[in-house]
């Protein structure tokens, strides 16, 4: 209840800031129009969808072909046909978010029973490598259960009716792998060919930002004015040290802890009503579809909320002033937003810099709602980008907690 006190309290202090209400909602708005804009009129807008190479070692083989004709029409790759050779240095230096490679014989030996492995070449430690590994598994699954389902077939019809040669079985049993292959439903939550119910018979990804713009500006802003409203929540904590009305609480029966839950509290439910604000300013006026995955768009804003809100109570405990607090704010709010993709997506950055930024949790932020709104992905794909921000938080409280207790001291 005392934690619950102190986050009104707080709440009450910055809503009656009429700047706030600049800071929180007016800003955001005009800034997501201004950068709608600006990605409109960008003549080459970088391609969103994840490039993967494909290393066909079973020449002719059937099953291979079916793997890149599956590869081809998921609408979230941009596939290419490469060599072995050039696979690990084309993952490596992020020329390609991943290479799947089909070794000799493949179809061959998985008709026949035997074990034979494809290998997926990627970078498990990157987010686009999470997300191709998330996408490839269920196509490689689909492949593996048509063979069976065949395989099935084909002794149900052997049991009544024997094949005249090996040569016959073998020609069955490739008929019945494609009818199976083929009638397979790709559409229903594979993770491969997204929202083929909804859109129109053209790709929809091969436009930039599938085919919104304020799929990156509406996001993007959101995560970068998270940071910026954090300046009034900071600033908080610096005049309640300044007034040392921190010493005073600390002499009651307040916990430390307690103060510092209440504070991060009140932080928390701010970034999250900006963000729900936004959201909903960009379904229904920016036509951004945040309710395809109301849930996933959901756990992404939490994480952000999560960590950011962290960082807002570290800033009000390392700055000594109103005016460190707003320098440090807006450092963090410019460096984290340019390399963390808010600005422009880091598939169109250099690989230098892309590299760079995808250490930041803004980049996860942003591939979050990029799986959601640009690549169409399913709710799943939010989870890696969620664990991520939350581990962040934890890291970034960690550090609040500490200097905190520091002063306090």
């Amino acid at each position: 209840m005392r934690i619950l006190d102190i986050a009104i309290k707080d709440l009450q202090q910055i809503l009656r800031d009429r700047r706030a209400f600049l800071f929180i909602v007016a800003m955001p708005l005009v800034f997501t129009f201004f950068m709608g804009f600006a990605y409109r009129s960008m003549s080459q807008a970088p391609d969103p969808r994840l490039p993967i190479g494909l290393v066909d070692q079973d020449a002719g083989g059937e099953l291979s072909q079916a793997l890149g004709e599956g590869l081809a029409q998921a609408e979230s790759f941009r596939l290419e046909a490469i060599s072995a050779e050039q696979a690990e240095n084309a993952v490596r230096s992020g020329k390609l978010a991943a290479a799947l490679v089909v070794p000799p014989g493949f179809t061959r030996s998985v008709l026949a029973g035997t074990e034979s492995q494809l290998e997926l070449v990627v970078d498990p430690f990157s987010n686009r490598g999470q997300s191709v590994m998330e996408m490839v598994r269920p196509l490689v699954m689909h492949l593996y259960s048509s063979v069976e389902i065949a395989e099935m077939s084909l002794r149900a019809v052997e049991s009544h009716i024997p094949f005249s040669s090996e040569v016959a079985r073998q020609q069955e049993l490739l008929a019945a792998f494609d009818t199976s292959w083929r009638a397979w439903d790709t559409s229903s939550e594979q993770g491969i060919a997204v929202e083929q119910v909804t859109s129109p018979p053209q790709a929809a990804h091969a436009e930039p930002f599938a085919g919104n713009p304020y799929n990156q500006a509406s996001p993007g802003i959101l995560v970068m004015f998270t940071l910026f409203g954090l300046i009034t929540s900071a600033t908080l904590l610096v005049q309640e040290r300044r007034a040392r009305t921190l010493q005073r609480m600390l002499t009651t029966a307040l916990h430390t802890w307690e103060i510092m839950a209440g504070h991060l509290l009140a932080m928390f439910t701010l970034v999250l009503l900006q963000g729900l604000l936004l959201v909903v300013f960009g379904q229904l006026a920016l036509g951004v579809n945040y309710l395809r995955q109301p849930l996933g768009v959901l756990l992404v804003m939490v994480s952000l909320a999560a960590w950011a809100s962290a960082l807002g109570l570290l800033i009000g405990t390392v700055a000594k002033g109103d005016e460190q607090v707003i320098v440090i704010a807006m450092i963090s709010m410019f460096l984290l937003s340019a390399l963390g993709g808010t600005w422009f997506p880091l598939e169109g950055a250099g690989r230098a810099f892309a590299a760079v930024g995808r250490l930041t949790p803004t980049a996860w932020a942003m591939t979050g709602f990029q799986n959601l709104l640009v690549r169409g992905l399913s709710f799943e794909s939010t989870l890696l980008p969620f664990a991520i921000q939350l581990a962040y938080a934890l890291g970034i409280f960690a550090l609040a907690a500490w200097q905190f207790r520091r002063q306090a001291n």
